[in-house]
Formats: structure tokens, C-alpha cells, sequence
């Protein structure tokens, strides 16, 4: 990848972090760690990545991206915007009485949203049948989804990776966000879902592990995946994230799983991130 290219994906990274955290901030709760750990995940994929239109969100060509691990939403709602599916001032209302963009995703009352998701497992369940759905209508359609090292812990996500491969779905790509951290503490020490990538490669997977906060490495593991494209094999990207990641007194603490930022929190997170200008966008937009 380019260094200007780069640096745009982490510039825009940065604004997205920021807008998580003054959208949890406003709202009063909500999850930051795990949506700050995703959202280089995400920023790669939707301004890099995927074809979809934002003025057609029900385009049957477009590309799906399913947020399994729902709790993450902000960071969903953050990209969403940036890429045009509705205006930045919508973000102000988030889980506010009435809004669509509520503490999990709702696919009846948001454009872009794919899958109404938030009981764990149930999105990449969903997913896949996305990608079957595809490969039935014999269209070119690729399906994205992310779900939470935690999450994996579910049954569900299991029954679905067999089934994904049963069905040799090599149209379908599965990040796991493995930032380490669930609500309890640690992954490994609640319920160890390691190793990640090989009990995939168990059920049948193209397995890579990457940073997942590394854009060249993104990169690098999506070209796989379409390399993968005609194997009969679906993939799997083992992200390596960090939770609360960019904001110092956030990252690989598991109280920020579901804990918003009060209003000093934010000062100090902006700060760290150079941003400190978007919260004066944010509070002149609603004068």
C-alpha cells in the first residue's frame, strides 16, 4: 500500500474513533472497547474493499458486511455515516428514544445495516446464508463478517463454520476480532477459545493471522481472500486488536467493554487522538 494511501485509512481511523467516543459520550452508554478495537477492520473495508451504494442500499450486487458481535455498533454507525449512508448529525441520537441507531443494529430501521444482530453467534449464522444465497442466484457478491473472540465461545458460530464450509461458500470471509478481552476479563481464563486459527482450519477454513490494526496487513489478508476465490473454501482472518485501542487509559482494560466515557474521559481520549477539533464540529453542529 502506498504511504499517502496509509496515512488517508489512519487519518480516517482516527475521525472514527473520535466520533465513537463523542457518540457514547452523548448517548451515555454503550460499548467502546470492542468498537475501538474493530474500526481499522471496518474503516479497510468500506472505504477500500467492498461494492455497495449507498443511494441503493438494497443493490442485489452489493457486498454484505454482517456486525456479529452487535454490541459493537458505534463503530458500524460510525463508518456507515462516513461513507455516506445517512448524515453525521443522525449520530448525536444514538440509543436515544426513537433513534435507529439503537444499542444494537437494526436492519428495519437503518440503511446498511444487513443483519439486525446483538445475541452472539447469530450474525455469522446469518451471514452465511448471505453467501448461499449468492452462490444460488449465481451472483458475484462477497460476504463479510466480524465477530468477537467472546463471542466464539458460543456454539452457534460453530454449527455455522461447518455449515459455511459444508457448503463451500469460498465467497464468505470471517474476521475474528481477538482483541483478548470479553465483559468477565480475559478470553482465556472465562471459557479459552484458542487455538483460533486452527480449529478453523478444522472445520474446513483458509486461516490467516494478522495485526489487525496494521493496514498493509489487512490489506495483505483480504488479497488472500480473494486469491481463495474458486477453492470451494471459506476464510478466515484471525485479526490480533487491541481493546480500547488508541486511547491509553481504554486499551486491554475489560471495565471499557460496556462502560461509556463521561465528559473529562473524552476531553482526555480526544486529546490523545489529535481530534479534539471534531468535538467542536460536534457541538457547533447542534447550535
Amino acid at each position: 500500500m502506498e504511504a499517502t494511501e496509509k496515512e488517508k485509512l489512519e487519518f480516517f481511523s482516527k475521525k472514527l474513533r473520535a466520533n465513537i467516543l463523542m457518540m457514547l459520550a452523548e448517548a451515555g452508554s454503550g460499548h467502546p472497547g470492542g468498537s475501538l478495537s474493530c474500526i481499522d477492520i471496518l474503516t479497510y473495508l468500506f472505504i477500500k474493499q467492498m461494492r455497495y451504494d449507498p443511494a441503493n442500499p438494497s443493490w442485489p450486487d452489493r457486498d454484505r458486511f454482517v456486525l456479529s458481535k452487535g454490541h459493537a455498533a458505534p463503530a458500524l454507525y460510525a463508518i456507515l455515516s462516513h461513507v455516506g449512508y445517512y448524515s453525521s448529525n443522525l449520530l448525536k441520537t444514538l440509543r436515544k428514544l426513537g433513534s435507529p441507531l439503537q444499542g444494537h443494529p437494526d436492519s428495519r430501521k437503518l440503511p446498511g445495516v444487513e443483519s439486525s444482530t446483538g445475541s452472539l453467534g447469530q450474525g455469522i449464522a446469518v451471514a452465511g446464508g448471505m453467501a448461499l444465497a449468492a452462490k444460488i442466484d449465481k451472483r458475484s457478491s462477497k460476504v463479510y463478517c466480524l465477530v468477537g473472540d467472546g463471542e466464539i465461545q458460543e456454539g452457534l458460530v460453530w454449527e455455522a463454520a461447518m455449515a459455511i464450509a459444508h457448503y463451500k461458500l469460498d465467497n464468505f470471509c470471517l474476521f475474528v476480532d481477538n482483541n483478548g478481552l470479553q465483559i468477565d476479563g480475559l478470553v482465556d481464563e472465562v471459557m479459552s477459545v484458542y487455538p483460533i486459527g486452527k480449529k478453523f482450519e478444522a472445520f474446513g477454513w483458509h486461516v490467516m493471522d494478522i495485526d489487525g490494526h496494521n493496514f498493509d496487513e489487512i490489506e495483505e489478508a483480504l488479497q488472500f481472500f480473494e486469491k481463495n476465490q474458486g477453492t470451494g473454501k471459506p476464510t478466515v482472518i484471525v485479526a490480533r486488536t487491541v481493546k480500547g485501542k488508541c486511547v491509553s487509559f481504554m486499551e486491554n482494560k475489560a471495565q471499557w467493554h460496556g462502560v461509556a466515557p463521561s465528559k473529562e474521559d473524552l476531553l482526555k481520549a480526544l486529546e490523545e487522538l489529535g481530534c479534539l477539533e471534531s468535538l467542536e464540529e460536534w457541538n457547533a453542529e447542534e447550535q
